[in-house]
């Protein structure tokens, strides 16, 4: 009977596994590279760069925040202790599935106010974060309070959040190719202090 149940498991898991990677595969399909691809000449402009999320979505573009120290861009965490003063010339990339988050709408403010540029990947092309920004790229997948199933069948926004990681890393990947850095490069930035 155990072994009958932990083939039900591995299934269920397997199972789950599917529907992700399928949700993807449609969603690569419907995301505007045009966008993605826009954000390259603001980010390899930029003095500084700033990012910023919120929950889980501040995790996934914590994570791009590292690339992007790989890469040898001056990359900062909004709210960490040791981030700056953002100013004029630098950039405010900002993760937000609704667009609404309040603390990341009002970054975007001070961003604009001081001169810098703000660009936002959300699900909201209409939200108060991207009419606050230079440049957004548009994820078109379920906001965390929408339960629309033809959407994504995975609960509160993990779509948006798994597809703003692999977006990231996709625009990572370019950035790598179009600076021709080689691997030992990006491994001297690698924390060393672990």
């Amino acid at each position: 009977m155990e072994n009958l149940l932990e083939n039900k498991d591995t299934q269920l898991v397997e199972s789950a596994m599917n529907i992700i990677i399928n949700e993807h595969i449609k969603l690569v399909h419907a995301i505007n590279y045009d966008e993605v691809a826009a954000l390259i000449p603001i980010i390899t402009n930029a003095k500084q760069i700033f990012i910023m999320g919120a929950g889980r979505t501040g995790l996934m573009m914590k994570a791009a925040a590292m690339r992007l120290m790989h890469l040898g861009y001056n990359v900062h965490v909004v709210g960490e202790t040791t981030s700056p003063a953002i100013t004029e010339g630098d950039v405010l990339i900002a993760g937000s599935g609704s667009g609404t988050t309040g603390g990341i709408v009002n970054a975007a403010k001070t961003a604009k106010k001081v001169g810098a540029d703000v660009v936002c990947i959300t699900t909201n092309g209409n939200s108060p974060l991207a009419n606050l920004s230079k440049q957004t790229v548009l994820i078109p997948a379920a906001q965390k309070q929408e339960r629309d199933e033809n959407v994504s069948k995975q609960y509160a926004g993990s779509l948006f959040e798994q597809s703003l990681l692999l977006v990231f890393d996709a625009l990572i990947q370019t950035l790598w190719d179009l600076d021709g850095s080689s691997a030992s490069e990006l491994w001297e930035r690698h924390a060393n202090m672990e």
